[in-house]
């Protein structure tokens, strides 16, 4: 084992997350890079050694090229606002270290291809933090439709769908201000990066993208509040997903149905150690869909608990992207998602604005 210098950019939400899931990572999956939590960086001095305390930091700045920089910061993690991902990460890729950035990649999709360039350019590790897809009921969802237990694919239904924004009333902020921050680039990169892993590339979109609140308390809205899509995935399956950040009673509702030709499946995040699958074999008086609870027989869960039923939470899946960076730092091979996968998520956005706009299916690869 040896020790592996972490910088975390952002010390919020998702900067605790992975500053968590750092410290934790070592004891949960025994793994040979053991990461030391070297240097935190926030927009203010007094925020950044707040967080510096929390999450146990050796060190903390307000100066994010100071992080990049620093020798002993060997790996860094960007938590920070998506307008700030590829000046971070095109500094952090010439300073030769290994890059995780949280979804979406980039701010717009030049930024994004800049930053795949960018870590080509490098050679060095990068993934995309797409934590939801690693829920231990999803990777079996995702193997049992590749081993093809349900089938041929038909079709997809998918949403990521909250509902923080529902109330009308409440007051404008950055989440507001930007296409980036909108719907379609906050929430439906989640859930396009599940369609992509569970169904695989997509060939083309029709989208409707709107604004149904716009203006706030404190200022105009300039992005969107929800959207729909249909798409056609290359392999010939129909699709739908739906977005939004006004879904009245939707807290995470991060949920899709597969559709095959010999059964399907169904998960909600809302229930995240619950899986439904569904056979099409036996008497028909008795199929129906069976509730598969996740237990240790179930990718990545074992290292959490040793209790089928028990369940892993929001802040594991955190943990198992860590396992993954690390892994990926000690290969030197590519662990899913790459800033590659992260690029074709935001093709599809970029797609799906474009559909809207023009009113018309627009094929992905035009893009």
């Amino acid at each position: 084992m040896r020790e592996i210098g972490i910088g975390v950019l952002g010390g919020g939400y998702m900067g605790k997350a992975h500053s968590v899931a750092m410290a934790a990572v070592g004891a949960v999956f025994a793994t040979t890079l053991r990461p030391r939590l070297e240097m935190i960086c926030a927009s203010r001095p007094e925020t950044a050694e707040q967080y510096r305390q929390q999450y146990g930091f050796g060190r903390a700045t307000d100066d994010w090229r100071k992080l990049v920089h620093d020798d002993a910061v060997e790996a860094i993690i960007i938590a920070t606002p998506q307008q700030t991902h590829r000046q971070i990460a095109e500094a952090a890729f010439a300073a030769g270290k290994p890059v995780f950035c949280e979804k979406p990649l980039g701010a717009s999709l030049a930024d994004s291809r800049a930053m795949v360039a960018a870590a080509l350019a490098s050679g060095q590790p990068n993934m995309v933090g797409f934590n939801y897809i690693r829920t231990p009921a999803s990777q079996f969802a995702r193997q049992l439709i590749a081993d093809g237990v349900i089938g041929d694919v038909t079709m997809f239904r998918g949403e990521h769908t909250e509902d923080f924004y529902a109330d009308p009333d409440a007051p404008a902020s950055w989440r507001t201000d930007g296409t980036a921050n909108g719907t379609m680039g906050d929430l439906a990169p989640h859930m396009i990066n599940g369609a992509l892993a569970l169904i695989g590339p997509i060939k083309s979109v029709m989208a409707e993208v709107e604004t149904v609140h716009a203006s706030r308390p404190g200022g105009a809205v300039t992005n969107d509040d929800h959207a729909q899509m249909m798409v056609r995935f290359d392999s010939g399956a129909m699709g739908q997903m739906y977005f939004s950040r006004i879904a009245t009673g939707r807290k995470m509702g991060y949920a899709y149905e597969v559709t095959g030709t010999r059964g399907a499946i169904r998960f909600d995040q809302e229930d995240q150690n619950s899986l439904w699958l569904y056979r099409s074999e036996g008497d028909e008086a008795t199929r129906g869909f069976t509730r598969i609870l996740t237990g240790p027989a179930h990718p990545d869960y074992q290292a959490f608990c040793q209790g089928p039923g028990h369940g892993t939470g929001y802040q594991d899946q955190i943990i198992i992207e860590a396992r993954d960076f690390l892994q990926a730092i000690e290969t030197g091979k590519p662990v899913w998602p790459t800033f590659r996968d992260g690029l074709e998520v935001a093709q599809v956005v970029h797609a799906a604005l474009e559909s809207s706009e023009q009113r018309r299916w627009v094929d992905v690869g035009d893009i």
